[in-house]
């Protein structure tokens, strides 16, 4: 199973917090991170979007099928997101498009086992598989590297 952390691109300041949208450079960031992807990507990635509206922006800069759901929500928690994806027993591959803290704390719980306070930069995604020899983080790319 492959697993994708894509933490939401820049968004406004403001209320309610799942109204906030992108900004022009969230826009750029969600459209050069999903053009990287694109390439990547499995045909049948299933791609599960938290409700905010900038991780749908986000996501749809993909042009592929969203699933919206809680379960990746700014409420989410690690344990959420893993059932939500079915890790580490799916088959395929899942990206998350959501927030932190929660991503940040995930990818260090796949990392090293326990859950810390890891930072993921804003358009950014953290790709992982696992398999029969454990969990690998594939890639980890940032707008800025791109």
């Amino acid at each position: 199973m492959e697993l994708i952390l894509w933490r939401h691109a820049e968004a406004e300041d403001g209320t309610p917090d799942n109204a906030r949208k992108l900004t022009d450079k969230g826009i750029r960031q969600a459209q050069n991170m999903a053009e990287w992807l694109q390439s990547r990507l499995p045909d049948n990635a299933r791609i599960l979007v938290s409700p905010a509206q900038r991780t749908r922006q986000t996501a749809l800069a993909l042009k592929q099928k969203i699933d919206i759901t809680d379960a990746v929500s700014t409420s989410a928690t690690a344990l959420t997101i893993l059932t939500a994806a079915g890790w580490p027993d799916a088959a395929g591959t899942v990206v998350i498009v959501g927030h932190q803290p929660v991503l940040g704390e995930l990818a260090a719980r796949l990392m090293s086992g326990t859950t810390a306070d890891w930072r993921i930069r804003k358009g950014a995604i953290w790709w992982f598989r696992t398999d029969a020899n454990g969990t690998l983080l594939r890639a980890m790319m940032s707008p800025d590297m791109l």
